[in-house]
């Protein structure tokens, strides 16, 4: 199957621009890998040796794991094929930690950023614990200032959810779209259209080191970090859930390892020694 034919079901099975464009990528490099072969006609086991080479070439866990779906969408979805066919072992994610900023941090991301758009920008990502892919899909009309709440559709996984929009927030967006005047999308691009992803990233990196703040800094370390800072607030994880958009509980369940909220009411014995 071509890949423009593959491309045509991922659309229509209605999958991300983003989940779609690491897929090709993702089949591409499958399909040289094996150049010398219809890959239609590979086996489970031609599959496992093609994911110990990503292994042995030292591809992350995660990076693995979007090969296994590509794979399995192809010849599930894409040529009909028994599910059974390629169950195949997912290598366990690394249990990494997320890079969080203190409310101190974020203050001073914000106080360092003069452009009234870049703030604005940083301020709906924190504010609203937004992936970056979410921000630039809201539209003018996804903000309700009835209901006090920003809509956001077709998220990851294809699900729409509502996020909270804070008066300040909202007093800041109004300053917004009184200077630029955005008619379809809320951050604007060039002709209007959305703002790139890749330009989010150099505005928070360069906002970031103008605080001072030398950890690296992306636009999901805000989203990180409003969920912590939530947490240590004392709001329900469930809701935290909800608000994040995690179809699973124990995704939003890692900021319980980051929150520093239960070790401020631990006696440490240290507390009772003299170091100096």
């Amino acid at each position: 199957m071509e890949i423009k034919e593959i491309k045509k079901k991922l659309i229509v099975g209605g999958y991300s621009p983003s989940t779609i464009q690491t897929y090709i990528t993702c089949l591409r490099y499958f399909k040289n890998y094996y150049y010398k072969i219809e890959i239609d006609q590979l086996s489970k086991d031609d599959i496992i040796e093609y994911l110990f080479h990503l292994i042995k070439n030292n591809y992350s866990k995660s990076t693995q794991n979007q090969h296994i779906n590509a794979i399995k969408f192809y010849f599930e979805k894409c040529l009909g094929k028994k599910r059974e066919y390629y169950l195949i072992d997912r290598p366990r994610k690394e249990k990494k930690l997320p890079n969080v900023l203190s409310k101190n941090e974020i203050q001073l991301l914000f106080n360092s950023t003069n452009n009234l758009k870049h703030l604005t920008i940083l301020a709906v990502i924190y504010s609203c614990g937004l992936r970056v892919s979410e921000l630039i899909n809201i539209k003018i009309n996804d903000i309700d200032n009835n209901r006090m709440v920003i809509h956001i559709r077709k998220a990851k996984g294809n699900k729409d959810r509502q996020v909270q929009l804070t008066n300040q927030l909202l007093e800041l967006l109004r300053k917004y779209y009184k200077k630029y005047l955005p008619f379809n999308y809320l951050i604007v691009g060039q002709n209007g259209g959305k703002y790139s992803t890749t330009s989010i990233q150099k505005i928070i990196k360069n906002s970031s080191l103008k605080a001072g703040i030398y950890k690296k800094v992306t636009p999901h370390t805000l989203r990180h970090s409003f969920a912590t800072h939530l947490l240590e607030n004392g709001t329900d994880i469930r809701y935290i859930q909800t608000i994040l958009g995690h179809s699973d509980i124990k995704t939003t369940q890692i900021y319980t390892h980051v929150s520093n909220a239960h070790l401020k009411n631990i006696q440490n014995p240290s507390d009772n020694l003299n170091f100096l």
